[in-house]
């Protein structure tokens, strides 16, 4: 490093990759986070992908951006406005002009800013810096492209390859500006690219050349350091939510002593959960993907009935697709895990935008008087948590567990210390021939523990427990279809009776912040980074405030009543237009709840989250 270059200190920072759709802006990201996790900082992602399919390279559309967030310590969200800027078409700048912080640092490819590229974006004029109103940033041109080009030009590549190096140029640039070691960066590259050792000579070659070229040209007057933490001893990986949820599936299975089944259907953004257990045969994982999420879900059902700890994965349209057959496992009483990581809608929406519109079907979206449990992942690592949590309700109350996630904890990703398996408690299926105690002859499907109201589970084959169950209601005491209005009151009630007494066995809700405060901050699910940062930044204003996230929706803890009656003021802060808040209206009533929304497709903005926060507040 040049001995004129100055080296600043900051807490944290946050960073973004944008480009086309094939510039290779998640592989940069990706290898930067990594990177940064190695070296010991908190981090948090946010892949945030076109909705489109190859949309015309250069269009705003077409846009593919990976945001990260490094610090010392309190990384709780991928950031909102950013400090530097890697923008390798007027695109990519244009569409994330409104997200740059005053004095930020915009690295763009100066080869991809001519007049034809200006109108791909629908510039107008030569200047877009100007015509954007961007003039307090640093705009940094690089001639990333030709720059690549010349430096893998005696390799013997050619132009695709060449091409598709240059996101590695710009990744070069980014790891010197912020003191990352390049050697570190070739180890990943090298495991990346094993099966291809000329794209990775190629990718090696370019980064180099984009580390050397900031620091042969002193590229800014400052890099940057960002203290490292002291971690707990452990083993960390960079996990997203979706690998966490499918390890927190496997994780459980071993603890309940049953194989794992995935029946499922391919639907962005919960594709990943079913790519890798498909991996896992290694822990007798059976993973199918099935002809369509109607499929998916009746396989799952089947393997219930014959044992397994049985899981779907899916999103919003393939929730709707599954809600028959939903009810079905509701009717059967059987475990099952419904995981639906929350997209952009109606309908096909915006299928790589996320929300939390589906609460509503999850509680709600069945014919009849359907209960069954919900629960939200808090974060990416809380997937893990959140999915083995959900497979012991499921198979120790014998209901159908609907475990919501979304797509910005789905695809984000944090540094996660694997857990030992000893932390986490054990799960104990409610078999027949385990928790039944009566003679075998007087068993009939559908007899109860006294306790719990969970029904017994008779897997086909246990000895003097053959037994059949369906769609139709059937007799409390006998097990055969009946129409008695009575007997069907009562396990209607019975059903309901049986989830709610779940709130026996999950954590009271707890409250952070200021004990005497006035006002209660309340969100649910993934959205408890950005709430916790804008509570904190409320606390440091000077004013007072509480806060808390739910995890468990249905039931709700014990004392989540107690809990609300305590503030003056009630702010319910979602991703949807106010599911939750009316949820907790219509279960307690007469709450003092003020409603914010926000319903963009994209990750709360915490200055936002701050300013309406504290109007509401200061009322």
């Amino acid at each position: 490093m040049s001995e004129k270059t100055v080296v600043n200190e900051l807490k944290d920072v946050t960073i973004r990759f944008s480009g086309d759709s094939g510039d290779g802006m998640q592989l940069s990201g990706t290898l930067f986070s990594t990177l940064s996790a190695i070296l010991g900082n908190e981090i948090a992602t946010f892949p945030d992908y076109p909705a489109e399919i190859r949309a015309p390279q250069g269009t705003l559309q077409g846009v593919s951006g990976f945001q990260v967030r490094i610090g010392s310590h309190d990384v709780y969200n991928a950031g909102d406005k950013t400090d530097v800027l890697v923008a390798m078409n007027p695109a990519a700048l244009k569409v994330n002009a409104g997200n740059l912080k005053r004095n930020s640092i915009v690295i763009y490819d100066s080869d991809t800013f001519q007049k034809k590229d200006l109108e791909k974006a629908g510039l107008q004029t030569d200047d877009p810096f100007r015509e954007l109103n961007l003039t307090s940033v640093q705009a940094i041109p690089v001639a990333i492209t030709s720059l690549t080009k010349a430096a893998l030009e005696d390799m013997g590549v050619d132009n695709k390859i060449m091409l598709r190096s240059k996101n590695m140029f710009a990744l070069g640039i980014v790891c010197w500006l912020f003191n990352r070691p390049a050697d570190v960066a070739e180890h990943l590259l090298k495991e990346k690219f094993a099966k291809k050792p000329l794209v990775f000579q190629a990718n090696v070659k370019a980064f180099l050349a984009g580390y050397n070229y900031g620091n042969n040209t002193q590229l800014t007057a400052s890099t940057y350091r960002i203290e490292t933490v002291k971690h707990e001893k452990g083993f960390y990986i960079d996990v997203n939510g979706n690998l966490a949820t499918a390890y927190g599936l496997i994780a459980a299975a071993e603890k309940a002593g049953l194989q794992l089944f995935l029946g499922s259907y391919p639907i962005t953004p919960a594709s990943d959960i079913l790519h890798e257990l498909a991996k896992r045969k290694d822990f007798g994982v059976k993973a199918l993907q099935m002809e369509d999420e109607i499929a998916g879900i009746c396989t799952a059902i089947g393997a219930s009935f014959a044992g397994y700890l049985a899981a779907t994965s899916t999103s919003g349209p393939g929730l709707a697709l599954k809600s028959e057959a939903l009810n079905l496992a509701v009717m059967l009483e059987l475990p099952l895990v419904v995981i639906d990581v929350q997209r952009a809608g109606p309908s096909t929406g915006m299928p790589t935008k996320s929300e939390q519109t589906d609460l509503n079907i999850a509680l709600y979206g069945r014919s009849g008087e359907s209960p069954l449990a919900v629960i939200a992942a808090l974060s990416p690592t809380d997937c893990f948590d959140a999915a083995f949590r959900a497979c012991k309700l499921a198979v120790e109350h014998m209901t159908p567990v609907v475990l919501l996630t979304d797509g910005y904890i789905a695809n984000g990703s944090s540094a996660w210390k694997i857990p030992t398996m000893d932390d986490y408690p054990e799960i104990v299926p409610h078999v027949v021939q385990k928790f039944f105690t009566g003679d075998p002859k007087t068993w009939k499907p559908y007899l109860r523990d006294e306790e719990t109201l969970v029904r017994y589970w008779a897997i086909p084959g246990t000895p003097e427990y053959m037994h059949r169950i369906g769609g139709l209601e059937k007799d409390y005491y006998t097990g055969v279809i009946s129409t008695d209005p009575d007997n069907h009151q009562r396990m209607v009630k019975i059903r309901q009776a049986k989830v709610d007494k779940i709130a026996d066995y999950i954590p009271s809700q707890e409250v952070l912040g200021d004990e005497n405060a006035d006002t209660l901050i309340v969100g649910w699910g993934g959205t408890y980074g950005h709430l916790l940062e804008a509570v904190q930044k409320i606390r440091e204003a000077g004013k007072k405030a509480a806060f808390t996230q739910f995890k468990f929706i249905s039931p709700l803890p014990k004392n989540t009543e107690e809990v609300l009656r305590r503030y003056k003021k009630i702010i319910v802060a979602e991703e949807n237009n106010g599911q939750f808040a009316s949820y907790l209206q219509g279960k307690f009533g007469n709450l003092p709840l003020y409603r914010f929304n926000r319903i963009t497709g994209q990750p709360f903005r915490i200055e936002e989250l701050v300013e309406e926060f504290m109007k509401i507040i200061e009322k």
